[in-house]
């Protein structure tokens, strides 16, 4: 039997493979119904497919968003069903097919969905080893699996596909079943070159911005000149010398136009007449952070409260304070957003590059007043996001246009659309209070920090905001509390954030939402009370960590960067160079961060230069160390353009920075070397690696920073316009 898998074919059936009591069919077909499979997360047939001949496939929830995830899902999957990686395929993120593990976000798709994967397998080897004893005549225990084929003590064998029958993986997931010994790993645990870099590399790769139907037309949105605009009105003959127009369609606020040709549909949106309403409601960004402050506080978290910090601070004679602020950022991903919607007899299917089509797919029957049944997303893998960039948004725009023309459409974002209406990670203000007694002890700390409201749940859709449609959404900045608490043993500890009313642009979780921002505060913090008591930053750490794990990490991070030798900085230089260093035990559970960045600060033109970075990493066990070291160089990379370089500007009316000139990002030249110590622990739970090492880079900068001047830059990004007059 003769599977056929291939991923482009997949995708354009739109209806993927038929797979029934966990037996995949002789090949794929188009279909318009979905096919009927269980997509429960508590049945091995929901993750799992075995053909038989022996080919396996994988139904995953998380999805690979360029992250290196496929290859590792693929190793875990692997190595639990002793299967040649060869053999294993995956497809991930289809409604009708895959199983709702979540959101692929939160450097959890190892951590959770590849674990709910082994579980699957490791229930799924077992059930086979039963069938090949009972096809043996021999005892469960006398079996061993490899390279595809079950093997007895007697010699006899047989391969796992012959094993397969119709209800063969209909069993639930067993919890308890027994996982393959990690002495026995032959495949986890080793650098594995990631499956997708061939094709990206000679171009056969199906990126979203490349998919195509038959049939299928363009759309383009003509978007208000402020962000709550109103339409007032359009003249359609103002575009009738362009060919090929199909319609011009409003939905309330929502206006686009449908075209036969993508260039039609771009020249049409830029040559439509149309009058908006004045709108002019966000608040003067010179006066940003008094706004944050005066934004009504609707509730406060305490994230952590010991002892009584307030009382000790008070009664001690030395007081420290700082604040430290964080831009309003944008994804910014370099590819804009894209999707294709059909839309026919009453049900739609959306190809995407959300990270999220489970939760995409509920938002859609909202706005189309359809049962989530009549909804199927399916994903394509698009430009980077690293959050929920606008990739969504595009899929709601094509879809609108899909069901007012009854044809597939393809709406591609421009570049001022993807910079002004995805939505952003909010402008985040912390303060911070310290009190030291007679002893120069630190005996207090307390933090405030000031966030939007919601929770990491649905960003409203551009497109059903403008329309007036439902969508299920609320304000959603990301789960931006984490690691405001601090790992660090003081007897008062009160840490506070202030969830405020609302915030001026539509707020989103952006790569490590609130971890990196916190982390920021506190390692910066942590940092000046250090210089405050005349004491190295590393140790003052190690004196303060009750964590073996940190202390050892901490440890070889300072051999790594050989920090206790470092060169004492010659301040008085005109360029001037120092290293700081941060740390993190990411929301205080799980991965392990420590770093030390190597910077040059000019001190006639205030530019920074990030030359080095050394991180040390614990993420429990490793899956592939070449994939996690390319997660941590990623984190690195793109974090030190947010610090530097990064800011979202506007006007009373809308977003300013629409191109990369008005939101620049690093360049190649500007990219630092990154130097990493992996430690691995293959008998400990795996952690993810994917947002933890982007926590510790702000205040590793600004810290270095402090070490090779005296200054104290407390305001991201640390552009020249800030740092020269901190210098002076």
């Amino acid at each position: 039997m003769t599977v056929i898998i291939d991923r482009r074919s997949v995708l354009l059936a739109a209806g993927a493979l038929v797979v029934t009591f966990g037996v995949v069919p002789e090949r794929a077909r188009a279909q318009t119904a979905a096919p009927q499979k269980s997509v429960s997360p508590d049945r091995v047939e929901g993750f799992l497919a075995v053909d038989r001949e022996g080919k396996v496939t994988v139904y995953s929830g998380k999805v690979d968003l360029g992250t290196g995830v496929r290859t590792a899902l693929t190793q875990i999957v692997a190595e639990e069903l002793d299967v040649p990686m060869s053999q294993v395929a995956i497809i991930e993120g289809d409604t009708a097919l895959t199983p709702d593990q979540g959101t692929t976000s939160g450097s959890y798709s190892i951590e959770k969905g590849g674990m709910q994967l082994r579980r699957a397998a490791a229930t799924a080897r077992q059930a086979l080893l039963r069938k090949a004893a009972t096809a043996l005549k021999v005892e469960v225990s006398s079996l061993s699996v490899q390279g595809g084929i079950v093997r007895a003590s007697n010699g006899h064998e047989i391969p796992i596909g012959q094993l397969v029958s119709g209800d063969s993986l209909a069993i639930d997931v067993d919890p308890n079943a027994p996982e393959k010994p990690v002495s026995e790993y032959t495949i986890v645990g080793k650098p594995v070159a990631r499956l997708d870099i061939p094709q990206k590399v000679d171009g056969r790769f199906t990126y979203m911005q490349d998919f195509k139907l038959p049939g299928m037309l363009h759309g383009r949105v003509i978007r208000p000149s402020g962000i709550g605009a109103k339409l007032v009105s359009y003249e359609e003959s103002s575009i009738s010398d362009i060919p090929g127009i199909v319609r011009v369609v409003r939905i309330g606020n929502f206006l686009g136009v449908v075209a036969e040709t993508e260039w039609s549909a771009v020249k049409a949106a830029q040559q439509l007449t149309v009058t908006w309403s004045k709108w002019e409601g966000l608040p003067d960004q010179t006066q940003l952070w008094d706004h944050v402050r005066k934004t009504r506080i609707v509730h406060d978290d305490i994230l952590s409260n010991v002892g009584s910090s307030t009382s000790a601070i008070a009664a001690t004679p030395r007081k420290l304070s700082a604040t430290y602020d964080f831009a309003i950022h944008t994804h910014g991903s370099i590819g804009p957003s894209c999707a294709v919607a059909s839309f026919s007899e009453g049900a739609v299917t959306c190809w995407t590059a959300s990270q999220a089509t489970h939760n995409l797919r509920k938002q859609l029957a909202a706005m189309l007043e359809l049962s989530d049944a009549k909804v199927r997303c399916i994903y394509v893998e698009g430009a980077g996001c690293y959050g929920r960039n606008g990739h969504e948004d595009a899929a709601a725009d094509a879809a609108l246009l899909a069901r007012a023309v009854g044809s597939p459409v393809r709406v591609q974002w421009m570049r001022a659309d993807e910079h002004g209406w995805d939505p952003k990670g909010p402008p985040t203000l912390l303060d911070m209070h310290a009190g030291i007694d007679q002893g120069h002890e630190l005996v207090a700390w307390e933090s405030e920090l000031f966030i939007p409201q919601g929770g990491p749940t649905l960003v409203e859709l551009v497109g059903a905001g403008l329309a007036g449609l439902k969508d299920l959404s609320q304000l959603s900045p990301g789960g931006v509390l984490n690691d405001l608490a601090i790992p660090y043993t003081f007897p008062n500890v009160k840490t506070t954030a202030h969830r405020l009313e609302s915030t001026p642009l539509k707020p989103s979780w952006i790569r490590s939402p609130g971890r990196l921002q916190n982390t920021f505060a506190n390692e910066s913090f942590m940092d000046e009370i250090a210089a405050e008591l005349h004491a190295d930053p590393l140790e003052y750490r190690l004196h303060h960590l009750d964590d073996r794990r940190g202390k050892e990490l901490l440890e070889r991070l300072a051999t790594l960067s050989n920090w206790r030798a470092r060169p004492q900085p010659n301040r008085s230089a005109d360029v001037v160079a120092g290293r700081g260093l941060a740390y993190v035990k990411y929301e205080l559970v799980r991965t392990y961060v420590g770093a030390v960045a190597e910077v040059r600060i000019n001190r006639k033109t205030g530019e920074i230069a990030v030359q080095r970075f050394y991180i040390a990493h614990d993420c429990g066990q490793i899956v592939n160390p070449d994939g996690l070291r390319n997660q941590i160089e990623g984190c690195i990379v793109q974090t030190v353009s947010r610090v530097l370089k990064e800011e979202v500007t506007f006007d009373h009316s809308m977003v300013t920075s629409l191109d990369w000139a008005t939101y620049p990002i690093l360049t190649f030249p500007e990219v630092p070397d990154v130097v990493i110590d992996l430690i691995d622990r293959p008998n400990e739970p795996p952690w993810g690696g994917g947002e933890p090492s982007c926590a510790v880079v702000p205040a590793a900068i600004s810290n270095a920073i402090f070490e090779a001047t005296g200054a104290r830059l407390r305001s991201v990004p640390f552009t020249p316009s800030k740092v020269k007059p901190a210098l002076n």
